[in-house]
């Protein structure tokens, strides 16, 4: 068996390889949105604070610590606060990773949704 017959497929196969690997990377870093400190555009990301607030809007506050998951359905995170589980807030950002702020003490501002409680 002769390598120099084959050594031209050897070196193809890697650059094929080689392309692919490159092109993946590329694309997952585009498709995953970048760091987790990124944010919407608009939005402010600083080492004490992220998001972006308009001045016209009224908002509601809370504070406590956020961790990862919601509640039947409801949010991605919860921000757990004093009183138990019946008072955490559960929470979704469109502006925001909120990933960057599991397990980190937070004061949030965003907009109430009430949801109905279910009997039982």
């Amino acid at each position: 068996m002769q390598i120099k017959k084959f050594w031209p497929y050897i070196v193809g196969g890697l650059l094929v390889v080689l392309v692919g690997v490159g092109t993946a990377k590329i694309l997952s870093g585009r498709m995953s949105g970048g760091s987790s400190n990124e944010a919407a555009p608009g939005a402010k990301v600083t080492s004490t604070s992220a998001g972006a607030l308009d001045p016209n809007v009224k908002y509601d506050t809370a504070t406590g610590v956020i961790q990862t998951g919601g509640l039947n359905g409801e949010g991605t995170f919860h921000l757990v606060r004093e009183g138990g589980a019946s008072h955490y807030v559960y929470l979704i950002s469109s502006v925001v990773d909120l990933n960057a702020f599991v397990n980190k003490n937070v004061q949030i501002w965003g907009k109430l949704r009430l949801l109905r409680r279910l009997a039982g």
